[in-house]
């Protein structure tokens, strides 16, 4: 008797259905949690930089004249990472606005918020 051992190809293409199906199912929520992610990421690194130039200000009476000045002076260990572009360049950086009541010249120059500036698929992050 001579009898083989091993998978028919009908054995094996049922087996790549059944994977290809499981695919299609985790591929787009995958590609969704990491969207959610990078969003999440993003909230937090606004709010720990804006929180940062509001501290320096309280304590130097002025708004630090670029974000290079939050990490010199310890108030950043680094310079943020705009987690959609993944890269610490794509920052758009406000001046005070003119409206600050009270406030001498020294505290309307300098970084008073960021703003990311990413684009994708035709979501703008520049708002948050």
């Amino acid at each position: 008797m001579n009898t083989r051992r091993g998978f028919t190809l009908i054995e094996l293409m049922v087996v790549m259905a059944i994977i290809a199906t499981l695919l299609t199912i985790a591929t787009p929520r995958y590609f969704a949690h990491l969207d959610r992610a990078r969003e999440t990421a993003l909230r937090e690194t606004l709010a720990v930089t804006r929180d940062a130039i509001d501290k320096f200000a309280a304590d130097n009476d002025r708004y630090p004249a670029t974000l290079d000045e939050l990490v010199d002076k310890r108030y950043l260990r680094s310079l943020p990472t705009d987690p959609i572009t993944e890269s610490s360049d794509t920052w758009t950086l406000l001046p005070p606005p003119s409206s600050l009541q009270g406030e001498t010249a020294e505290t309307t120059s300098g970084v008073w918020d960021l703003r990311s500036g990413a684009v994708e698929e035709g979501k703008t992050y520049d708002q948050w």
